[in-house]
């Protein structure tokens, strides 16, 4: 399809397929190509993520875009390998070693997964930052009816690059220096023709121009600076999918293929007296409208396939203040999520 397709009018190539030899070389040729100025992306399940945590960290500490795609699985270990399930979220979130924080997406079906392809690589890029989307196995190998997808309109976003004229006119140039107070930096691209284009790339500790540095002040400058780009994640990346009625004390909170079998809960649930309202969470990290969701209802229920609570757990570290009227609703058998589990669940805990 690559040589079929993603070839220029002029018979020149722009697109390619390569197959490393493992996970770790997988990743670490992404983050290359994407230090480089192309868009690049690597897919793998729960095994490889975990290998490609060592070169994950240089993405998140050095600015370099990049793109991984997650079907999650069965684990730990070997686990089912052929079983769905939401269990990579935490160690997706802060993949890596040191104070780590990532920005990841969540697709709930085939056309979102089809639409967070372009989300992926605009919001690598406008961050500087390694992005992992997590797609359940549920989605990536059973059967689902989508609409027919829409090709892209809106162009692609490139982020902060300065160009030759932009830097000439800017006079200085620091690869680090956060001058427009949002944690993201200016950067060149590979090749651009002026002399001041070029800059140190440091996984090690660095300042604003990228030299070394062991300063105590220096380090924790620029942690501070990728903190506040966490932040100006939560304004960039997708917003959840709510369904909202006004007076209704209960809801229900989900991310990824759940939603079907979410869906028909609430149906019955509603049947015997419970009206909820609902959210479906798209993205870490969390955005205002999930606080806002959360500060609406006197209890929430958290949909998740997994044994451990991961999107509570992360809940309950961001917005510790909700942590009380939040309540786990858990499957982690391999099988995809069912409504009679949900409601069983959810009336254990209404019902006196």
């Amino acid at each position: 399809f690559a040589e079929k397709y993603r070839v220029d009018k002029d018979g020149k190539k722009n697109f390619a397929v390569v197959q490393a030899e493992d996970d770790l070389a997988s990743i670490a040729m992404v983050g290359g190509a994407g230090w480089a100025g192309a868009r690049a992306v690597t897919a793998t399940s729960g095994p490889g993520l975990s290998l490609m945590a060592e070169a994950a960290g240089p993405s998140y500490y050095a600015g370099i875009p990049a793109v991984i795609w997650d079907v999650q699985r069965v684990g730990p270990s070997t686990g089912l390998p052929t079983r769905t399930m939401q269990g990579d979220l935490t160690s997706a979130y802060t993949l890596s070693h040191g104070d780590t924080k990532h920005v990841v997406l969540l697709p709930g079906s085939p056309s979102e997964c089809f639409e967070f392809a372009q989300t992926a690589f605009d919001l690598a890029e406008s961050l500087q930052t390694l992005v992992i989307v997590l797609s359940d196995l549920d989605i990536g190998m059973n059967l689902h009816v989508a609409h027919k997808f829409g090709y892209p309109t809106d162009r692609f976003l490139r982020g902060k690059v300065l160009n030759a004229e932009q830097l000439e006119k800017a006079g200085e140039f620091h690869r680090y220096r956060d001058v427009d107070g949002d944690g993201v930096p200016y950067r060149t691209l590979t090749g651009t023709a002026h002399p001041k284009a070029a800059y140190f790339t440091r996984g090690t500790g660095h300042d604003e121009s990228g030299l070394y540095s062991e300063s105590p002040e220096v380090y924790k400058a620029n942690m501070i600076r990728l903190a506040k780009k966490t932040e100006t994640a939560k304004t960039m990346v997708p917003k959840p999918i709510t369904d909202f009625k006004a007076n209704v004390k209960v809801g229900v909170m989900m991310f990824g293929g759940t939603h079907e079998a979410v869906s028909e809960a609430r149906y019955i649930l509603g049947n015997q007296g419970l009206e909820t309202n609902c959210t479906r969470v798209r993205a870490l990290p969390l955005c205002g409208e999930v606080e806002e969701f959360l500060d609406s209802h006197e209890r929430v229920y958290v949909i998740e396939q997994n044994r451990d609570g991961q999107l509570m757990s992360i809940i309950r570290s961001e917005l510790p203040q909700y942590s009380a009227k939040c309540h786990s609703v858990l499957h982690c058998d391999g099988m995809p999520l069912d409504a009679e589990t949900v409601v069983e669940q959810i009336l254990k805990t209404e019902v006196p």
